[in-house]
């Protein structure tokens, strides 16, 4: 592969938000694996393990984050005393073990809102459709249909460097899914409740879940045509100091 086609091949790599139902052998899971363990590592550390979910396990795991989604999103949407009611009760309220719910800051806000305002005109969802965006979110918790969920966990002793190293290996996982025409979609979603991952994994206990990553082969559907805008370099690029 020469640099054209190593462009090419990142350029056209996009996260997959319908996947077919067909199951991934576990050998390419493991050649995937494997790939992504050429990343990188702060010390060769490697402060991160995964947790592979399929069949049953996979199952049972995205049931339970549906059913917390369908509460906590009821809540949400719902009157004062069913957020009191959702809050005493505390059936739903997020067990994630980094704080995913924050605020964006504000030099950064607004690609975030940009990203979600395209998606959604992409879908046909309304900026008030609260029903269909809730129903959009909620494919999140069932991992848009993809067969595998791997589960990102890194070490809490090394809480910067193991998140640095996770997203090293992260990014080889997904562009060597992509060169075997599988697709992916990294979900801090799936990480908003740990416990259901840690009930069906032995984790160690210094391993905090970081976020998961859907894996399968995309679909036709029209939400994989959808193309999030890429950033100029100049965006990024500090300037010299005056």
């Amino acid at each position: 592969m020469d640099s054209a086609e190593f462009s090419s091949l990142l350029a056209s790599r996009r996260s997959t938000r319908d996947f077919l139902p067909k199951a991934v052998p576990q050998d390419v899971i493991d050649a995937i694996l494997t790939d992504a363990m050429t990343a990188p590592s702060w010390s060769n550390t490697r402060p991160y393990m995964v947790a592979v979910a399929t069949g049953e396990v996979r199952n049972r795991i995205s049931a339970e984050l549906q059913r917390r989604w369908a509460i906590a999103s009821a809540a949400l949407r719902g009157s004062w005393w069913d957020k009191v009611m959702f809050f005493l009760k505390r059936d739903g309220l997020p067990t994630s073990d980094y704080q995913v719910w924050r605020p964006y800051p504000k030099d950064v806000q607004p690609r975030s809102q940009k990203i979600g305002r395209d998606l959604y005109t992409h879908l046909g969802v309304a900026r008030g459709d609260k029903i269909g965006r809730d129903a959009q979110w909620a494919r999140n918790f069932d991992m848009f249909g993809a067969p595998v969920a791997i589960f990102v966990f890194t070490h809490k002793g090394l809480p910067t460097y193991a998140v640095s190293d996770a997203g090293l290996f992260m990014q080889n996982l997904m562009l060597s899914a992509h060169a075997r025409g599988l697709g992916t979609c990294a979900q801090g979603a799936l990480a908003v409740w740990s416990d259901p991952v840690r009930k069906e994994f032995d984790v160690p206990n210094q391993y905090k879940l970081l976020c998961g990553i859907a894996l399968g082969y995309p679909s036709k559907d029209n939400v994989n045509t959808f193309q999030a805008e890429r950033l100029p370099i100049a965006d990024i690029t500090i300037p010299l100091a005056d």
